[in-house]
């Protein structure tokens, strides 16, 4: 498959597409004021330890405080942060480093308790593994990993694993091997899918690399207080450039020439053969213009995706989960409905997997397909969405087809999706979607004014109100003011204010002179 890397750089953001055949399937943002901080490491104090929930707050020195689950505090954490200041010692870890724990483990099992791991005022180092996003928190690790481009460094375990993207086995034993026998401390690695094919100097400059910043990071937790940041993750551009410029990346584009010389610089590094594969952009026209990207970015953030038939789906994005609604729409189909609903079905199935990596969905996902009868079709349309979900490097897990027609899936999530990034709640509705509609304003303004009406002393009142209401009770709810007028024996004149809210009114009383 034929990808490329689109960045765009200006004084206040910068942007990071990837395309693939000419289609753009993910898109990194990063401004001057971003939160994304994901990979930061700090030195922490335990604000609050929460024994009914197993888990904890650490001020980290950013707005608010980070949370960290008991299962993602080492065992041995006071040993094991003691031990960050002798070199000597073995380190020591969880070899099932790759398994992701839950949240909420089993206290029966012989797990240590938060409680005995952590006391309030205590320092601890920690790694940020999901950034701040809404009213959520940030969310911390004590197991700390430092990515490179081929091997990823786990100072306090001792296990060595290979991606799961890597599948030839040979080839999976030869890197294990590898590592193991060029490693000279008992440091756990993992290998990264881009690590399939090279050599053992390669992966040994890494292992290097990646002990020099671990050692960098050792010597300042000795001499920083608590809070304070020791390591910062790379910036978005040589994040993807590490990340994603492999054999499959076939060139980088990038339009600011800064940039372009520390992305030079970097590989100069890190990768010196893949220098060939950048260059500057020296069109006129902006570059993501250039590309047709910003259409295909506009349409990412809207709620209603119609599909080439007719279909389209719908998704609702909330705080704890997503939901996504396929439909019929215009499509009506030319043989019989459940050949429709299918050919429906299929084509909905290529346009989620593709915004939920696009839109960078992540949590808890519940899809409604529209309904199947035949057992063959539910089965056909499950695992086309499992083909589709392939291409997403983020790691998904998906439950087959309920018997009420819907897909549960969960999709991991360490930033901000890009709805979060680049959209704010709407100053209307506040992000509820919907506000009152204009006849139910007026009646509310007519109950209220009932409700208040003993204190009114004025011979008169004035009522100001947005436009929309105030030509809505002149004209069709005209009979509200009437009522009001004879009810009360005042006299209501109506004034429009365009600067009020939709739903805001205020009532004056006026006095004779």
């Amino acid at each position: 498959m034929f990808k490329k890397l689109i960045i765009n750089v200006n004084e206040h953001e910068t942007r990071v597409a990837l395309l693939e055949e000419g289609t753009i399937a993910e898109l990194f943002i990063e401004r001057m004021d971003d939160s994304e901080i994901t990979g930061n490491v700090y030195k922490g104090k335990v604000q609050r330890v929460l024994p009914g929930m197993q888990a904890a707050f650490v001020d980290i020195g950013i707005n608010q405080a980070a949370f960290i689950y008991v299962n993602d505090v080492l065992g041995n954490h006071v040993r094991e942060f003691e031990r960050l200041f002798d070199q000597n010692a073995d380190a020591k870890g969880d070899s099932d480093y790759e398994e992701k724990p839950s949240p909420f483990p089993d206290f029966n099992d012989g797990i240590e308790h938060i409680e005995d791991l952590l006391t309030e005022g205590q320092e601890i180092l920690v790694q940020m593994v999901k950034s701040p996003l809404g009213t959520k928190g940030a969310r911390v690790t004590s197991r700390i990993s430092l990515p490179g481009k081929f091997l990823v460094l786990m100072p306090t375990s001792s296990h060595i694993g290979v991606s799961r993207r890597i599948e030839d086995e040979a080839e999976r034993n030869r890197l294990k091997s590898i590592v193991e026998s060029i490693r000279r401390d008992n440091q756990g690695y993992i290998v990264r899918t881009a690590a399939e094919g090279i050599g053992e100097e390669k992966l040994a400059n890494e292992m290097v690399f990646l002990k020099k910043l671990w050692d960098n990071i050792q010597k300042k937790l000795k001499t920083s207080s608590a809070p304070s940041l020791l390591h910062q993750e790379l910036n978005v551009i040589l994040r993807a450039v590490r990340d994603l410029m492999t054999h499959e990346v076939e060139s980088l584009v990038i339009d600011n020439r800064s940039a372009y010389e520390s992305v030079l610089s970097f590989l100069e590094i890190l990768m010196p053969g893949l220098k060939s594969a950048v260059e500057p952009y020296e069109g006129v026209e902006p570059i993501f213009d250039a590309y047709n990207l910003e259409g295909d970015i506009s349409r990412a953030l809207k709620r209603k995706v119609w599909l080439k038939s007719g279909g389209y789906i719908v998704i609702e994005q909330t705080e704890a989960l997503v939901a996504i609604d396929v439909n019929t729409g215009r499509y009506v189909g030319k043989h019989n409905p459940e050949e429709t609903i299918l050919k429906t079905n299929l084509e909905a199935v290529k346009e989620i997997a593709y915004q939920i990596r696009l839109r960078d969905i992540g949590g808890i996902i519940i899809i409604d397909f529209i309904d199947m009868e035949k057992k063959s079709h539910q089965e056909k349309v499950f695992n086309a969405f499992q083909e589709a979900l392939k291409k997403d490097r983020s790691k998904t897990h998906i439950l087959p087809i309920s018997e009420l027609g819907l897909v549960q899936m969960t999709r991991k999530r360490t930033r901000k999706s890009l709805a979060h990034s680049l959209c704010e709640p709407c100053l209307y509705c506040d992000g509820e979607g919907q506000l009152l509609s204009r006849q139910s304003i007026c009646y509310t303004i007519y109950r209220d004014i009932l409700r208040g009406a003993h204190d009114i002393v004025g011979v008169r009142m004035t009522l100001r109100v947005n436009p929309e209401i105030a030509e809505l009770l002149h004209g069709e709810e005209n009979h509200l003011i009437r009522s009001l007028e004879t009810r009360l024996q005042k006299q209501v004149e109506i004034y429009p204010n365009p600067q009020f809210h939709m739903e805001k009114f205020d009532v004056l009383e006026m006095m004779e002179h």
